[in-house]
């Protein structure tokens, strides 16, 4: 059998140390962010991408080893088990390669070959046989075979022997694992994706016109039209084949499996041979090949699916501050909601502003009140139906104060799945739906990643085809986002909620609700050892989650940091060394700096741990994600029709795929960058030019308003190089081309908010 951590070394360059470590340490229950942020003396430094493709294949790994040892005590029992064929089963790094090799000894209904052995054929087909495997004169098959009639087998004629034993030939080539192999690849390498839109959708009827006379090399398919064609495909509107050319694949069966030059042979075999491709190996190479270019598909459409999860729950949070958050409406009016400095729901009005004149006047007294009264800071405004009416209004409104609040428009996708969610009904079982979607608003201005952990990740609108990858796949990977962006910035132990809690390194949900438990129980934590009290939270929790949980204003200035509570004492000797109180010991940089690590290392704490504690102690509590920053919408560009070819606006990235970006510009419908658009250079890949939650300004290339779409450019219109991101306003702090398909458009574009 293999040696796994040895193989692992070699596919991942790392040492078998490493491997050994990294693998004991999950076996002991360690998170991959513990191991990543607090082990890095065992690991020597693995980072997370290193940890979840090292943990990833060896779990595939043993899970094939599991696989070998189960086929090959099947084809043990079966008393056909030969060295040769041993060695091969147990040198198998792929599922496919394995599964070619037991095929043959693999339990299967009952077969034509079968049925032609139960008719005693298996000694005309070995004879038939020999006569392929050498040289001789010529012979009449049907001579042979005539021997074989048999009234009570079943077998009337010289011809329905004939076939019987080419059915047992057929099968045999069929389960041919070097066969199965090459030919496989040759429909990866050589084969065609070819398309049609039926007959019953005329031209310009569906969205998948791009594929009405549509073919491309498998090997060549990029991935969001593939997952198009598979859609097509499903919705019944496309004809997908897979092409490959029939003589080459008849041509390679036949160099490898007729050796004779008897003429009645040759042709015998020619036939048989036909049949076993089409009968026994088409389909399921083919269906092969589909699941392989699938699997492909998914994997880098779930990798764009992570980047921008991660690019949106990081987003900048703007503070904890009094927050007025505002679901805009017209009929049903605008829900209003006030929002304390630690998120918690104080107040909420319902206002209508764009129902006439009196209406409006009473509405910006309300609005204008509540201002005053709670002493808002932000206002956040989701960017649904009726948002840009809402933002003038409330624009208006600011501009009658003496002290004005950052207003925002903030991206509501998700708030209404939040909305009706068990956790907002827990949360606030007496409030109606749409006043809970205007307190998600708003606390997603407030702090963007406690507040999505609560929304499933495919309902947050930053994937493409989220609806047709591997589901299980998809979860793991998106919860494996979430999981690594919460240890990232880290959790207030104090203002968590339940959904939070649960992402942090060691937690469950049950720990998670006994944390929130016991904090309405006894007030905020003073320090991280209460967490021992805590039901369920035993030793092994503690270790895995302090680290990441911050209490602000406790008993210990440490436990607003990074610093694990492991190493406390060794911060203590540090301060004392310095002669400066662990709770001043951040102004005391340069002395930090000037630092002689060596001098602290132990058994278990090396240098990269003590400068991860020297980074942390010089800007303790911390908040990691960039600096809060906001677009500026243009005024009097409301809706698809206020825009003109060649307007210059400002927008944020909602999503970036493979071919290209989408931006919000204020008009309640997303405009398309093209890959080819995105700059004044060649790009292979959006995600390096642009990241969701971006600040661009783009320019409009073109406006369809009858299909609702937007084609917007970064480029520079002289050519010469632009900045997609503009300066800060006074508010701010720092914070050759493919073609999308008409699919990956419509799905965007057709789709208002």
């Amino acid at each position: 059998m293999l040696n796994i951590p040895q193989l692992l070394a070699q596919e991942l360059s790392i040492s078998p140390s490493q491997v050994k470590n990294a693998l004991e340490l999950l076996s002991e229950g360690a998170t991959i962010p513990f191991i990543a942020r607090y082990r890095k003396e065992r690991t020597e430094g693995l980072n997370e991408i290193q940890l979840r493709d090292l943990f990833d294949r060896h779990a595939y790994l043993t899970e094939i080893e599991e696989r070998k040892a189960a086929i090959l005590k099947t084809i043990s029992e079966q008393g056909k088990l030969t060295d040769e064929l041993k060695a091969k089963i147990e040198a198998c790094l792929q599922k496919n390669e394995l599964e070619d090799l037991y095929l043959p000894f693999k339990p299967k209904r009952r077969t034509r070959a079968t049925i032609a052995r139960e008719k005693g054929l298996e000694p005309l087909a070995s004879f038939i046989k020999s006569l392929n495997n050498k040289s001789a004169s010529p012979v009449s098959l049907e001579q042979e075979a005539v021997k074989y009639i048999s009234e009570e087998k079943g077998v009337k004629t010289a011809e329905e022997a004939l076939k019987g034993a080419s059915d047992i030939l057929a099968e045999e080539v069929s389960e041919r694992a070097e066969l199965r192999a090459y030919l496989r690849d040759y429909l990866m390498h050589s084969g065609s994706f070819v398309s049609q839109i039926k007959d019953e959708h005329p031209e310009g009827s569906t969205k998948f016109e791009m594929y009405r006379n549509y073919q491309i090399k498998v090997k060549d398919i990029a991935p969001h039209n593939l997952l198009a064609l598979f859609r097509g495909e499903t919705d019944g509107v496309l004809d997908l084949e897979l092409s490959y050319e029939e003589p080459a694949v008849m041509h390679y069966l036949e160099s490898q499996e007729i050796k004779t030059k008897v003429p009645a042979v040759r042709e015998f075999y020619q036939t048989m041979l036909k049949d076993a491709f089409n009968r026994l190996m088409k389909t399921s190479l083919i269906s092969e090949v589909r699941a392989a270019k699938k699997l492909e598909a998914d994997i880098e459409s779930i990798k764009t699916f992570e980047t921008n999860l991660r690019e949106l729950l990081l987003s900048a949070p703007a503070g904890m501050k009094p927050t007025l958050a505002v679901d805009p409406g017209f009929r049903t009016g605008c829900k209003v909601s006030v929002l304390s400095e630690t998120g918690k729901f104080l107040e909420y009005q319902t206002i209508f502003p764009h129902t006439g004149a009196g209406q409006r006047a009473s509405a910006a007294v309300t609005v204008k009140n509540l201002i005053e009264k709670y002493k808002i800071e932000l206002i956040a405004i989701g960017n649904g139906t009726a948002s840009r009416e809402t933002d003038e209004f409330i624009g208006d409104i600011l501009k009658t104060l003496d002290r004005q609040p950052i207003k925002v428009m903030v991206n509501e996708s998700g708030a209404s799945i939040y909305s009706a969610s068990d956790v907002a009904i827990s949360e606030f079982p007496e409030l109606d739906l749409t006043v809970r979607g205007a307190i998600s608003i708003g606390r997603r201005l407030q702090d963007p990643l406690a507040e999505l952990v609560k929304i499933d990740p495919k309902s947050i609108g930053v994937g493409q085809y989220q609806h047709d990858v591997d589901q299980k796949l998809l979860k793991k990977k998106l919860d494996e986002t979430v999981e690594s962006c919460v240890n990232y910035v880290g959790v207030d132990l104090n203002t968590a909620s339940k959904e939070l809690l649960t992402f942090v390194s060691g937690m469950t949900p049950a720990v998670a609700k006994n944390i929130v438990t016991y904090r309405n129980e006894n007030g905020a934590f003073k320090n991280r050892r209460q967490l021992l009290k805590v039901p369920k939270l035993g030793p092994k929790a503690f270790e895995q989650a302090a680290g990441f949980l911050r209490i602000r204003g406790g008993e210990n200035p440490l436990d607003n940091t990074a610093v694990h509570p492991e190493s406390y004492k060794l911060v203590e000797a540090i301060a004392a060394d310095l002669s400066v109180p662990v709770d001043r010991i951040s102004q005391a940089a340069e002395k930090l700096k000037s630092l002689n690590l060596k001098k602290y290392v132990t058994d278990t704490v090396g240098e990269p741990t003590l400068r991860d504690i020297i980074n942390e102690l010089e800007k303790p509590g911390r908040d990691p994600r960039a600096e809060f920053k906001y677009a500026t919408f243009k005024e009097g560009v409301n809706e698809v029709r206020d825009l003109m070819v060649g307007m210059e606006l400002e927008g944020v990235v909602t999503n970036v795929a493979n071919f290209g970006a989408f931006v919000d510009i204020g008009v309640h419908q997303d405009g398309l960058v093209h890959i080819s658009q995105l700059a004044d250079r060649f790009v292979d890949d959006p995600k390096t030019v642009v990241k969701v939650g971006q600040v661009v300004k783009v320019r409009v290339l073109e406006v369809n308003e009858k299909l609702n779409r937007i084609s917007l450019s970064m480029r520079s219109p002289d050519g010469a190089t632009t900045s997609s991101v503009r300066p800060a306003n006074k508010h701010e702090s720092k914070v050759e081309s493919r073609n999308p398909t008409i699919d990956d458009l419509k799905a965007k574009f057709g789709k208002k908010k």
